[in-house]
């Protein structure tokens, strides 16, 4: 599908032909439609597949009509949470291109740094915030951030901050936003966790998949046992003896369970 199929205003349009986007991606094609609709989406994707673009032009696009004038009060009506400080970075980023000839404003903050400077644009009004899961709780909980006009709520590379010990603060981000809100969930898998967490916080939301969650390469060869807890070092001990294994990767739940083994 061409972008210039989908419908999406001049400013936009615009914006993304000087970006030299001309066809878009599948995660793109299949999400954006969606989201223009106002439905609640979840998306697994890899990166690099235009993730970012998928749901960040129809926000631009769904803000600039809402916004218009610049002369609007500024309010935070887009929330992007992601995991780490250099994918907001470029979660921002897009944003500014896509937004380049609206009149939408966009902050990226993230912890690691000085919170003056973020609370001082804060203070200015931002349309579009992108933020890591520690900063926007911390800032929230001093008064800086209010949530109370939001529009749209991004969990981006849901699967990775789930990883990261983030899953809780999600939780709690989510609490903070508006029942009405419009949720997309990203994530590059889709554990149980993450579709738990669908279920729980999204309102009857519809898949879209462009590539099958944890696809294992062909040249892996993959087997299962069930044994009981008590036996898994035997098992372990039995495979490497007998299949003669000579290099062995072992993974342990913690440092103490590492340290049997």
């Amino acid at each position: 599908m061409l972008f210039e199929d989908l419908s999406l205003s001049k400013s936009i349009q615009t914006a993304v032909h000087e970006l030299g986007y001309i066809e878009a991606t599948p995660i793109q094609e299949k999400s954006i439609p969606i989201i223009l609709a106002g439905n609640d989406l979840v998306g697994c994707a890899q990166t690099g597949t235009g993730k970012t673009g998928a749901f960040a032009i129809p926000i631009v696009h769904h803000l600039h009509r809402i916004v218009g004038s610049a002369k609007k009060t500024k309010q935070i009506r887009a929330l992007v949470v992601t995991p780490t400080r250099e994918l907001a970075v470029q979660i921002g980023q897009s944003f500014d291109a896509y937004a380049k000839y609206t009149n939408l404003v966009q902050l990226t903050i993230f912890g690691g740094v000085s919170q003056v400077p973020q609370v001082e644009l804060l203070k200015k009004g931002v349309d579009i915030l992108i933020v890591t899961p520690g900063r926007l709780l911390d800032l929230h909980k001093q008064g800086f951030i209010n949530l109370d006009h939001l529009h749209t709520l991004v969990l981006d590379e849901a699967d990775q901050m789930l990883d990261m010990g983030f899953i809780h603060d999600v939780k709690k981000i989510v609490k903070l936003t508006p029942k009405n809100r419009q949720t997309l969930l990203f994530s590059a898998t889709m554990p149980m966790a993450i579709r738990e967490l669908a279920e729980t916080f999204l309102n009857q939301p519809e898949y879209v998949s462009v590539s099958p969650p944890s696809t294992t390469a062909e040249t892996v060869e993959q087997r299962i046992y069930f044994v009981h807890k008590s036996d898994k070092r035997k098992l372990l001990y039995h495979l490497i003896r007998n299949e003669k294994i000579s290099d062995v990767l072992v993974f342990a739940r913690t440092k103490h369970g590492a340290d049997n083994v």
